[in-house]
């Protein structure tokens, strides 16, 4: 180690003894902060413990000045020497944390001979087995490959049978739709053609008796037109795009709880509005559908319909307090009826979002559908 300290040290030592007479000057117990900047100062510029030994040495001999008794030399050499130590401190930190990272160092670079070692070890074996590796690898990665073409064979299936049941489930609904078409309206509209032929002939006959029949004439016309904007309603609603998903919902929940007698619970926050067209579409159809659900399977005599924000999704909940059912048995099932649920799931994934069902016995069934607000998806 040298015996002067580093680089110019003419600059710190002024700086120094500065200081140490200003801290001599204050009362006994006064702070040491002056003395801990002044140690990093030291320690920025590369200065280490003996230097500044030796520029404290000098400052202290500068600043005892001559007959000064011998005890206060030594309470001015002791509160000096405080002075000292707690500039020595940065240093003394900056050493100690460098033995730890040089201790860390030392380990890890052991550790890594020791995995140096073993990687050497094991590059050695591998090379006196390559071969019967790779053609076990080869037999394994055959193997792979023929499940992957196993897998890919059966999601084919799936995927044929499931387009199969949505043919037949929309042939379904066509069938629907057509015979309410034949029973409702067809049979109003031959119902109003009678009644226009017996008009005809009375007219020509007698003319009394004709704002009864032309009344009843209207109502069947009335009920046409009740059921025509009925089917209309159920293909698309127009609040939907009116007025919004709120409306929408409680037009169909009246409808639902006048024709089932199932009595539902509504509550929505205002601001779900403010979901695109194709998201709130999502959102009402797998309202209406889970109702249809209820309906037709579950027995229930109350409905909650909840649509809330959390963060950044909207989740709709839809409980009812029927028979429950076994989710995963009804979703793998190989007939039509579980494609009531992966017709809502789609809906669901289609705009991002997502769809689960539960249901328990005695605790009824939730659908649970979660969607995310803004353009993402």
């Amino acid at each position: 180690m040298s015996s002067r300290p580093k680089g110019n040290p003419t600059r710190f030592s002024r700086r120094y003894s500065a200081a140490l007479r200003w801290q001599l000057q204050l009362k006994p117990g006064a702070g040491l902060h002056p003395a801990e900047s002044l140690g990093r100062e030291a320690l920025a510029v590369g200065l280490d413990s003996l230097d500044l030994a030796m520029i404290h040495e000098e400052a202290l001999i500068t600043l005892l000045p001559p007959g000064l008794s011998s005890r206060n030399s030594h309470a001015t050499i002791r509160r000096g020497t405080s002075f000292l130590v707690a500039t020595l401190t940065p240093i003394e930190n900056a050493h100690r944390t460098a033995l730890k990272k040089s201790g860390r160092l030392n380990r890890r670079i052991v550790t890594l001979r020791q995995q140096l070692a073993e990687l050497a070890a094991t590059h050695r074996q591998l090379k006196r087995h390559s071969r019967e590796a790779a053609r076990e690898a080869l037999k394994k990665s055959d193997q792979h490959y023929g499940q992957l073409l196993e897998r890919s064979r059966h999601m084919q299936e799936h995927s044929r049978r499931l387009s199969h049941e949505i043919l037949s489930g929309q042939e379904e609904e066509r069938k629907k739709i057509s015979r309410e078409l034949h029973d409702a309206i067809g049979q109003t509209l031959t119902a109003i053609n009678v009644k226009l032929a017996t008009l005809g002939k009375k007219a020509t006959v007698n003319s009394s008796g004709l704002e009864k029949e032309i009344a009843s004439t209207q109502r069947l016309v009335e009920r046409s037109m009740d059921t025509v904007h009925r089917f209309a309603r159920e293909l698309r609603p127009p609040l939907l795009d009116d007025l919004g998903l709120i409306p929408a919902l409680h037009s169909y929940i009246k409808g639902f709880t006048k024709r089932t007698r199932i009595l539902i619970h509504l509550k929505a926050f205002s601001a779900v509005e403010q979901l695109d067209s194709d998201k709130r579409t999502v959102l009402y159809r797998i309202a209406q559908e889970a109702l249809a659900n209820v309906a037709k399977h579950a027995e229930a005599s109350l409905v909650e319909v909840r649509i809330q924000r959390l963060q950044k999704v909207v989740r709709m909940e839809i409980h009812d307090n029927g028979k429950s059912f076994e989710v995963q048995r009804v979703l793998f099932a190989k007939r039509i009826t579980r494609l009531g649920l992966l017709g809502m799931r789609e809906r669901a994934e289609m705009v991002g979002g997502s769809f689960s069902v539960e249901s328990s016995p005695g605790k009824g069934t939730t659908i649970r559908t979660e969607i995310p607000l803004g353009n993402g998806r």
